[in-house]
C-alpha cells in the first residue's frame, strides 16, 4: 500500500523541487500574484526576464496602481493575452480603492478582483500564507486527470468539478506553500505533454493513467476549435523625422489598448481612415500571425513619402521614434514589423 499521496510527493520535492523561480524570494501576495497571472498559458522560461523587469518598474501593489496603463501594457509587450495585463491594473486600484491598498486574504475576495478565478486566488492564497488549497493549472490538471483517470476535456465543467474534487482529495494538511508548488513543478519537469518520465514519478505506483494503459490519452484533447482568418491591413506611415504613425486600439477587441499602426480589413478603409489614396499606399511583404481563435493574413502597406502632413493627430494617435516606441505597449506582430522595418529588411 503506498503512502499518501501528499506525503510522496513533498519528498520528492524536497529533493527535486524548483526553489530558485524570482517569484519565490521573497514569496510575497503581490509577487506571487503577479507571477501566477504571468504564468497562465506561458512557460517559466518565457515569464521569468518578464517578472523581473516588472518587479523593477512596479516593485509593490501600489506603484502599478499608479502607473497609467500604457506603461504597464509596454512591459508586458510581448508575452500576449494582453488582456492579463489589463486585469492586474484594474485589480490593483481595485485593491488601492476598496482593500487599503492590499491584496485581500481570503481566496473568496481575491476571486471576485478582475482576470483572478477561484484556482489563481487559492495559489496565490496558499503560497503567500502556506495554506493548503486547491490549484488547478495547466500542468496540475495534466498529472491529475493521469493520476485519477478522468477522461473528458479539463475545460468542461463537469470536468473541472470533478478534478477539483480529486485535488482537495489529494491536499496535505500542512505545508500549504511548499505542496502548491510541488504540484506544478510535478507536471512541469515529470508529467509533460508528451514523453512524460513515468520511471521517476513519485506517485505513479498508483497512476491509473499507468496501471490501464492510458497515458497517451489523457488528458483528453480539446475540441478541435473554428480557426478564422481574416485579412488585416497595417499602414506604415512615416513623417519628416522618420518617426511612424501609431494609434491606440480600442479597450476591446484584437490588441486591446495597445498601440498599433493604422489598421483595416481593406485599403479602402485605411484609405478613408487617414485621408490617403489608395493608390499612395504600396504592398510590402505579407506575413501570418496565430492568435487563439484567428488566423490574421497580415498585408503591410507603406505610404507614400510626403503624406504624413495630412494627418491630424489626437490624443489616441502619434509620431513615434524607435525610443518612443520602447515605451509603449505594441503587439508582437507590429513591433517585429517596425523592427524589420527599420533593419532595412522589408522591400
Amino acid at each position: 500500500m503506498p503512502k499518501p499521496f501528499a506525503e510522496r510527493l513533498l519528498a520528492w520535492w524536497d529533493r527535486h523541487g524548483r526553489r530558485d523561480l524570482p517569484w519565490q524570494h521573497p514569496r510575497t501576495p503581490y509577487r506571487v500574484w503577479v507571477s501566477e497571472i504571468m504564468l497562465q498559458q506561458t512557460q517559466v522560461s518565457t515569464v521569468i526576464p518578464y517578472f523581473e523587469r516588472w518587479m523593477q518598474r512596479f516593485p509593490d501593489l501600489a506603484s502599478l496602481a499608479r502607473a497609467p496603463l500604457d506603461d504597464v501594457l509596454a512591459l508586458w509587450s510581448g508575452l500576449g493575452y494582453y488582456a492579463r495585463a489589463r486585469n492586474l491594473h484594474r485589480a490593483a486600484q481595485a485593491c488601492a480603492a476598496k482593500h487599503g491598498g492590499k491584496l485581500p486574504d481570503s481566496s473568496a475576495e481575491l476571486a471576485a478582483l478582475p482576470g483572478i478565478g477561484p484556482s489563481t486566488a487559492n495559489a496565490i492564497v496558499s503560497q503567500a500564507q502556506d495554506l493548503p488549497a486547491v490549484v488547478l493549472d495547466g500542468n496540475v490538471r495534466r498529472w491529475l486527470t493521469r493520476h485519477s483517470g478522468t477522461e473528458g476535456w479539463p475545460g468542461r465543467t463537469a470536468v473541472q468539478k470533478a478534478l477539483w474534487s480529486e485535488a482537495e482529495a489529494r491536499l496535505p494538511g500542512r505545508r500549504g506553500a511548499d505542496y502548491t508548488q510541488a504540484v506544478m513543478d510535478l507536471g512541469a519537469t515529470l508529467c509533460t505533454r508528451r514523453s512524460p518520465a513515468c520511471d521517476d514519478c513519485p506517485v505513479a505506483a498508483d497512476c491509473q493513467a499507468r496501471l490501464l494503459g492510458k497515458i497517451a490519452d489523457l488528458p483528453s484533447p480539446k475540441p478541435p476549435a473554428k480557426v478564422r482568418d481574416q485579412q488585416l491591413f497595417l499602414l506604415l506611415m512615416l513623417d519628416e523625422e522618420n518617426r511612424v504613425l501609431l494609434e491606440k486600439r480600442p479597450g476591446a477587441g484584437i490588441w486591446g489598448g495597445l498601440w498599433c499602426l493604422p489598421a483595416a480589413e481593406s485599403p479602402r478603409e485605411l484609405a478613408s481612415h487617414t485621408g490617403l489614396e489608395t493608390t499612395e499606399m504600396r504592398e510590402l511583404e505579407r506575413f501570418e500571425h496565430r492568435l487563439s481563435h484567428r488566423r490574421l493574413q497580415i498585408q503591410p502597406l507603406l505610404a507614400a513619402p510626403g503624406r504624413a502632413t495630412q494627418v491630424k493627430c489626437t490624443g489616441e494617435t502619434g509620431w513615434y521614434d524607435r525610443r518612443g516606441r520602447a515605451r509603449l505597449g505594441l503587439p508582437r506582430p507590429v513591433s517585429k514589423l517596425l523592427d524589420r522595418f527599420d533593419n532595412g529588411e522589408l522591400k
